[in-house]
């Protein structure tokens, strides 16, 4: 537990004076201490901006350029924390999550202010960063020393990042200057990050996986930072050459939309040693190091930190890994409260028992969960029975081997991204067309989830999948990876003997049922009718990637 005792401001402060090169960002470079220095003037400035007695927080909606880890460094100096504002959000949406986190001070940039045009934000002050206001009101603190606040502890918290829930508005989970630091230090520690390495975010720093697993550990190592401002798949290469990038973490679709670009013959001409991250997927993980020479390491931690699996030397194919030494880490059937039994693989090393095997993870031991920022009822029912609920579904092998298998009930992760069926469910239900609506997961053929949606029409109102597709483009708050990706249409919305809406019925049958199916596939403007030759196509993509035994085995819904 010593690590724990660790905070980020003196991961801070130990770059002061240290001037090799620490941010690299669009060809410029800044030195250790130069961070260290605009971090301290930052934190000097928010002690004169914060009212006193009000929650010391900063909402930071920006891309990933410097003043994004400056305003981490800086809150982590100030004692103050920073809530990482999603600018795929939109509308009242984005304003209740800063309203939410008592943001007094929010810290943006000329390229999203249109995001802030007609919200309602009383008491919050905007700071613009590519202005020149913004370079005034920060001179007066140049020069300033990145002394920590005296109220500056392991406790203090540090980050407030938004994860979903089934209960509908995102919740910000607090993380603490001790746990960062604790984390940034294990990681570093288990990837051998050495002060001459230089760590490549790509992902969005408004996202726990950038801030934790890749600007933590090289802070704690003393590691280069390079930025880029938002993910580029055809910039990718060219910025770890340029940066001389050695380890990068990445989410999601990440890995396929680099595998999707032009092959060349020096591909394999990088720096680069390690990717860590979740959901490439273990054929795209292995084509990922065929063509780059990179090893990538599936990891898997909770958003909130109440669980983590560690990848160990021998770990089969599509796992995750075992349970770190010491955790209690179980796949449990929620209805039954019991464990759920081992997975039964056939010779093609499909799952053949998904529906048995198939669990939520739950850590029944001792768990580093910080809770919600304001939401004693989402900390309750995540720690429900004594236990930590991760919310993730898993399954396991007899080994004791972990696979990771989507998510809950009422949550979906869609490209990297968290959301929750109700939030969406709420939006549909505005269409003049439908008498209910039901939003769900079905598993996406490489990673994650797809956004699936139910409609019972009005008597007598066909669907017309044009104008469902023009109603989706003019809600303001559906965000940019909310739109159904398929869409059943049912006489009637089948519930339960409460007569609540069935949607364990609705997962099982997903895209293969009796009823009409539209479908929008990506990068297609309108939706069209789900044939038999798209379903073959559909079922060819998850056999491809070894998810096919995620799909329910029920083909009449």
């Amino acid at each position: 537990m010593g690590s724990m005792r660790c905070t980020v401001a003196e991961l801070v402060q130990q770059r002061w004076g240290d001037h090799r090169p620490g941010l690299w960002f669009e060809g410029r470079v800044r030195s250790h201490h130069r961070v260290a220095a605009g971090a301290a003037a930052r934190a000097a400035l928010l002690a004169d901006l914060l009212p006193p007695g009000a929650a010391p927080h900063v909402g930071v909606l920006l891309d990933n350029t410097p003043e994004y880890p400056l305003w981490l460094s800086a809150a982590a100096l100030s004692g103050a924390a920073v809530a990482g504002i999603n600018p795929t959000r939109r509308g009242p949406e984005l304003a209740r999550d800063i309203l939410h986190t008592e943001c007094r001070v929010l810290v943006t940039e000329r390229t999203h202010l249109p995001l802030l045009d007609g919200l309602e934000l009383p008491g919050v002050r905007v700071l613009v960063t590519d202005t020149e206001a913004y370079e005034e009101l920060l001179a007066p603190y140049e020069g300033a020393k990145p002394d920590a606040a005296p109220s500056v502890s392991p406790d203090s918290r540090l980050l407030l990042y938004f994860t979903s829930g089934s209960t509908g508005a995102p919740k910000a989970a607090i993380c603490t200057q001790g746990r960062l630091a604790a984390a940034g230090r294990s990681l570093a520690d288990h990837f051998g990050v050495r002060p001459e390495d230089t760590h490549y975010i790509c992902m969005p720093m408004f996202h726990g996986n950038a801030v934790i697993a890749d600007w933590a550990p090289a802070l704690a190592a003393g590691a280069r930072v390079a930025l880029r401002r938002r993910f580029s798949a055809s910039g990718f290469l060219p910025d770890v050459r340029a940066c001389g990038a050695t380890y990068f973490t990445y989410v999601g679709r990440a890995v396929q939309y680099l595998l999707a670009t032009p092959a060349r013959p020096d591909d394999r001409d990088n720096p680069l040693r390690t990717g860590f991250g979740t959901e490439a997927g273990a054929v795209d993980a292995a084509a990922f190091e065929q063509r780059f020479g990179v090893r990538l390491v599936e990891g898997y931690g909770s958003s909130e930190g109440g669980a983590a699996i560690q990848r160990t030397p021998g770990t089969p194919a599509g796992a995750i890994g075992r349970p770190a030494p010491g955790d209690d880490l179980a796949v449990i059937d929620p209805g039954t409260r019991t464990e759920c039994p081992a997975a039964v693989f056939g010779p093609d090393g499909r799952l053949l028992n998904g529906s048995a095997a198939i669990g939520e993870l739950v850590n029944r031991g001792a768990s580093p969960f910080e809770g919600y920022w304001r939401n004693p009822a989402a900390d309750l029912a995540r720690r429900r029975d004594g236990w930590y609920w991760t919310g993730d579904l898993f399954y396991r092998d007899t080994g004791g081997y972990l696979y990771f298998a989507g998510r809950t009930d009422d949550r979906l992760r869609v490209d990297s991204e968290n959301l929750a069926a109700a939030m969406i469910e709420n939006i549909l239900a505005r269409y003049p067309g439908a008498a209910a609506v039901a939003v769900y997961a079905v598993p996406d053929p490489v990673a994650g989830d797809q956004v699936m949606a139910t409609l019972a029409p009005r008597d007598g109102v066909p669907f017309d999948p044009r104008a469902f597709a023009a109603f989706l483009t003019a809600q303001p708050d559906l965000g940019t990876k909310m739109a159904p990706r398929f869409v059943r249409i049912v006489q009637r919305m089948p519930v339960t003997a409460t007569n609540k809406m069935h949607r364990a019925a609705l997962r099982r049958a997903g895209f293969r049922t009796a009823d009409p199916v539209w479908w929008r596939p990506a990068g297609e403007p309108v939706y069209r009718r789900l044939g038999p030759a798209d379903v073959r196509g559909l079922l060819a993509e998850y056999r491809a990637r070894g998810r096919e035994g995620l799909l329910p085995t029920v083909t009449q819904g």
